[in-house]
C-alpha cells in the first residue's frame, strides 16, 4: 500500500489554479453560477443554497405552508442527511423499501404507503449513484393521492431521465455541489422549483431562513482551499483515508464510513468567491460525465457475464452521469474481500452506506425501525467502483482483474 497514490472514490471535478485565481480578480463567463446552472439543466427558477440538505429543508418548510400533512417518503438506502432535513422541518419520516436490484422504490410497498395513509405529504425520488430512477412510476403513484414529488439529484447532476435532465420531473427538486458530486464549490446545493406557485414561497423562505455568516463561509472558503491541494492522488490517503483508520480504531464504522450527520446542518448564504470558483468550473461538467460514462463502460464490458455479481445501470432512454458505478455482489463475503484488496491498492473502492436508514441507532428517534430487506442487500453486498479522472488504463484494468479474481475464489 502506498499512501502517495489513492484515487478518490467518486468523480468529483478537481479544481484548476487559473480558476482559482480567477475567482479572485472577478474574470468570469457571462452569468452566475445560478444562472449558469439554470441554463445547462434547462431550469426555470433556481436557487444556490449552502448545501443539498439546505435546499432540502427549505422545500420542505415551504411544501408545510402548502398542506397540513405531515409525512414524507423516502427510500430506504439513502443519506442519512435526507431523514434528519425532514426531522428539522418539523416533519415525520416513512420509510419505502428499494428493490434490492437498483435504487427504485419497490412498487407495490410503495403503492401500499401512500394508500394507506391520508399524511402523506411528499415522497423524494433519489437519483442515486448518478442513475435516474422510474420517475414515470413514482409521479404516477403520487399523483393518484395528491401527493407531491421531490427530486433527489445530489448525486445526479446531468444525468437524464428519457430527453430532459434530472430535476424538471418533480414539484421540486435539489442538487447537491458537495465534494466529491462532479461539480463542486466544495459545499454547496441548488434548489429547483418547476411550479410557478412555489417560486415566490421559495424565495420567500431563502429570505426569512438563510442569512450570512461570515464566519462559516470563511471556514467553507479555507475547506475549498483543502479540497483544490489534496484532491489529487499524492495526497488524498491524508485526507480520506487517515481519518477513516482513525475512526477505525476507534471502532466507529459509521464515522469511518461518513455516515454520521445530525441535524444541526448549517443554514447561511454562499459569498460571491464560491460561486465564482463554480461557474468557471461548470464548463467542465460534460466531459467530466462523458468520461465517467465511459469509466462505467469499461467496467460493464470488462465484467460482462461475470457470474456472481450485477451493475446498478441506466435504463434504456436514461443517461446516467455514474459518479461511481455500483456493483451488487452475490455474497457479502466477497464484497467484503474484493473491497478490503481494492482498498489495500488505492483503487477508490468504497461503501455508499453501511446500512439503510431502519438500521442506523442515531436515527432511532426520527426513522422509524423497520424491515427493509432490499435496502439490506445493498448495504450488505453493494460497493462502489470510482470514476474519478485520476484513473488511467492500468487502473481500470487492475479493478476488473481483482473483482474476477475474488469472485472465483
Amino acid at each position: 500500500m502506498s499512501i502517495f497514490r489513492e484515487i478518490p472514490p467518486t468523480a468529483g471535478i478537481p479544481f484548476h489554479a487559473k480558476e482559482i485565481f480567477s475567482a479572485f480578480t472577478g474574470k468570469l463567463p457571462a452569468g452566475s453560477l445560478e444562472d449558469g446552472l439554470k441554463e445547462c439543466l434547462r431550469l426555470d427558477h433556481g436557487r444556490i443554497t449552502n448545501s443539498g440538505t439546505t435546499a432540502l429543508y427549505l422545500i420542505l418548510e415551504t411544501l408545510k405552508e402548502a398542506s397540513p400533512k405531515r409525512t414524507v417518503i423516502i427510500p430506504s438506502y439513502i443519506c442519512p442527511l435526507v431523514p434528519l432535513a425532514i426531522a428539522r422541518a418539523g416533519l415525520k419520516v416513512k420509510v419505502c423499501d428499494i428493490t434490492g436490484r437498483d435504487f427504485n422504490f419497490d412498487p407495490d410497498e410503495l403503492e401500499r404507503i401512500c394508500a394507506g395513509s391520508n399524511d402523506i405529504l411528499a415522497v423524494v425520488a433519489a437519483h442515486m449513484g448518478g442513475i435516474p430512477v422510474d420517475l414515470d412510476a413514482v409521479r404516477k403513484t403520487a399523483g393518484r393521492y395528491g401527493i407531491f414529488v421531490i427530486e433527489d439529484c445530489a448525486q445526479s447532476l446531468g444525468a437524464r431521465y428519457k430527453d430532459r435532465f434530472v430535476g424538471q420531473f418533480g414539484d421540486l427538486s435539489f442538487f447537491s455541489l458537495a465534494r466529491g458530486k462532479g461539480l463542486t464549490i466544495y459545499e454547496g446545493g441548488l434548489l429547483a422549483a418547476n411550479r410557478k406557485e412555489f417560486v415566490k414561497p421559495i424565495d420567500a423562505a431563502i429570505t426569512r431562513m438563510v442569512k450570512d455568516k461570515p464566519l462559516s463561509e470563511a471556514v467553507k472558503i479555507l475547506e475549498l482551499f483543502g479540497y483544490w491541494a489534496f484532491y489529487r492522488p499524492g495526497l488524498f490517503w491524508f485526507a480520506f483515508q487517515l481519518p477513516q483508520k482513525f475512526w477505525m480504531i476507534l471502532r466507529d464504522r459509521i464515522k469511518a464510513n461518513q455516515d454520521y450527520y445530525t441535524a444541526d446542518f448549517p443554514v447561511h448564504s454562499v459569498s460571491a468567491f464560491r460561486q465564482r470558483v463554480g461557474r468557471l468550473s461548470l464548463h467542465r461538467l460534460e466531459g467530466a460525465i462523458k468520461s465517467q460514462r465511459e469509466k462505467a463502460r469499461y467496467f460493464m464490458e470488462a465484467l460482462k457475464g461475470t457470474e456472481g455479481i450485477s451493475f446498478v445501470k441506466e435504463s434504456v432512454g436514461d443517461t446516467a452521469t455514474y459518479p461511481f458505478v455500483t456493483v451488487i455482489f452475490d455474497k457479502k463475503e466477497r464484497r467484503d474481500t474484493a473491497l478490503a484488496t481494492l482498498k489495500d491498492r488505492g483503487l477508490g473502492a468504497s461503501i455508499l452506506y453501511l446500512y439503510p436508514v431502519t438500521k442506523l441507532r442515531y436515527l432511532s428517534g426520527i426513522v422509524p425501525a423497520e424491515d427493509s430487506k432490499g435496502g439490506d442487500i445493498l448495504a450488505s453486498r453493494a460497493l462502489t467502483l470510482s470514476t474519478s479522472c485520476y484513473l488511467d488504463t492500468k487502473d481500470l484494468a487492475a479493478i476488473a482483474d481483482t473483482l474476477k479474481e475474488k469472485i472465483e475464489c
